[in-house]
């Protein structure tokens, strides 16, 4: 795992009226998907392709590990990082397996070396290696080619992953189960991840941590409760859907609602659950109340009527400081 540090980073086009990205500043610590949210030209490819110098910063620095990456051979950070894109970019005259271990051959590794690590990434990304090593990428689907993608990204054990909108081009289900397949693959191998999309149901899903993203600035940057329940200004409130009550429920955890446990706790929910599942329970239940626990210790619970003063709460907040900005607006900078 790695640290990506953005400090200042500017980067500017010759005849460009505005820059393409301006002065983004902002942390993903290790381990943590971080997305890069925002409309088309807002800067965020811009902003990822900087990371591996496939583009350099007009000014700024973008430091790995406290190192910045002007002060790094392009070519050796390149085979650093994992790099997967919505066209995935396999060979077609290599096979599967042969592709996958494109980058460890660069390195020096031979075919013996890297057999079984090749099985072990195929088998990560839930292609079964006795079936898919020996295909061709024109014999796979578009979602099986994306899965072959990842697992070349990752052949060289990167301690940064780059993808840029590589579900972007599949259909809504296999789309999901690719999203669902990353998240598995990270349990297991917990990679830093950066990773841009115009998908806020895909931001919100994947993120731990989302950087919004407007005409090259950053306008805000946490993690999706915090979106939902502070949004900056009215174009992140109107781009993640912070008035939608229901999208409160799908990302706020129990531990929101969370109220000194009774003897009505019968039924156990883990503390990293949603409301949502919560609030469904519950409902099932039509009495009672849920015992929320972590690590076998009951933190308290959740009802009904905690789930909606919750929520309530939220929105409140909100409210609050929505109107705040407004009344400070014409003595602040306009986040647009």
């Amino acid at each position: 795992m790695a640290t990506i540090e953005f400090v200042d980073v500017t980067k500017e086009y010759p005849n460009a009226k505005t820059p393409a990205v301006d002065n983004v500043s902002f942390t993903v610590h290790e381990g943590a998907i971080c997305m890069l949210l925002g409309t088309s030209g807002s800067g965020k490819t811009t902003l990822l392709r900087m990371v591996n110098r496939l583009i350099d910063p007009t000014s700024g620095e973008i430091r790995i590990d406290g190192v910045p990456t002007t002060q790094q051979d392009p070519i050796a950070l390149r085979r650093s990082i994992g790099y997967v894109i919505q066209q995935v970019g396999l060979f077609p005259h290599l096979s599967i397996e042969d592709n996958v271990r494109v980058v460890p051959s660069i390195l020096g590794k031979s075919a013996a070396e890297t057999r079984d690590r090749v099985d072990e990434l195929l088998h990560l990304v839930g292609l079964e290696p006795a079936e898919y090593r020996k295909r061709y990428p024109r014999q796979l689907s578009g979602g099986q080619q994306q899965r072959v993608g990842l697992a070349r990204a990752l052949a060289a054990d990167p301690a940064v992953l780059l993808m840029d909108e590589p579900f972007g081009a599949l259909d809504a289900i296999t789309r999901a189960r690719l999203q669902d397949e990353l998240l598995n693959v990270q349990r297991g191998v917990r990679k830093t991840i950066l990773f841009v999309t115009h998908d806020v149901e895909e931001a919100f899903k994947l993120g731990d941590q989302i950087v919004v993203m407007s005409e090259g600035k950053l306008v805000q940057e946490g993690s999706p409760i915090e979106l939902l329940a502070q949004p900056a200004s009215d174009f992140v409130r109107q781009l993640v859907g912070a008035d939608n009550i229901l999208r409160q429920f799908e990302y706020q955890p129990v531990t929101a609602a969370l109220e000194p446990a009774t003897d009505a706790a019968q039924e156990r929910i883990a503390a990293d659950e949603r409301l949502l599942p919560a609030l469904l329970r519950l409902i099932q239940m039509r009495n009672g109340a849920l015992a929320v626990v972590r690590d076998g210790e009951t933190l308290g619970q959740v009802s009904l009527a905690s789930v909606f003063a919750s929520v309530q709460s939220i929105h409140r907040n909100a409210s609050a400081a929505s109107g705040e900005h407004n009344r400070s607006a014409d003595s602040a900078p306009v986040i647009r």
